[in-house]
């Protein structure tokens, strides 16, 4: 059972993930709902055996429940790291400020000034953090 990146993965496959990482957990009448093109049931189910089967949701029978509930396998936070660091790679150039220009970029969206404000907080802590370190090994090599 492979537990490969979601890069391996089909369309069909990436959007019944998807919605397997928002609802957390779900029978397939949940994820057929959610999926577009009005696919059917039995080829719902027969898409989430393929993501069982490589290894990317898992699938049990909760007593007293008629139907199969679905879940991915990987936590939502392990799942959004790899699909950050696909995206810094491939759009990108690895550069996070590369990716925070764009986000920031006001012809593309609009930040409320809250957002803006977290957004410093976090730069701030992380440059913090960064010194600390920085401070830390220059301690020890002295």
């Amino acid at each position: 059972m492979s537990t490969g990146t979601h890069d391996q993965l089909s369309r069909k496959e990436r959007e019944a993930m998807e919605v397997l990482y928002r609802l957390n957990r779900a029978t397939a009448i949940q994820v057929q709902d959610h999926l577009s093109g009005n696919p059917t049931y039995s080829s719902v189910r027969a898409l989430l055996g393929v993501l069982v089967d490589k290894g990317h949701a898992r699938v049990s029978k909760p007593e007293g429940l008629r139907n199969h509930v679905y879940e991915p396998r990987q936590p939502v936070q392990l799942a959004r790291k790899g699909a950050l660091n696909r995206l810094l790679n491939t759009f990108f150039d690895d550069s996070p400020s590369e990716l925070v220009a764009n986000l920031l970029d006001p012809s593309e969206r609009r930040m409320s000034s809250n957002e803006i404000a977290e957004l410093q907080r976090l730069i701030d802590a992380h440059r913090d953090k960064a010194l600390s370190n920085a401070n830390s090994k220059e301690d020890l090599s002295q």
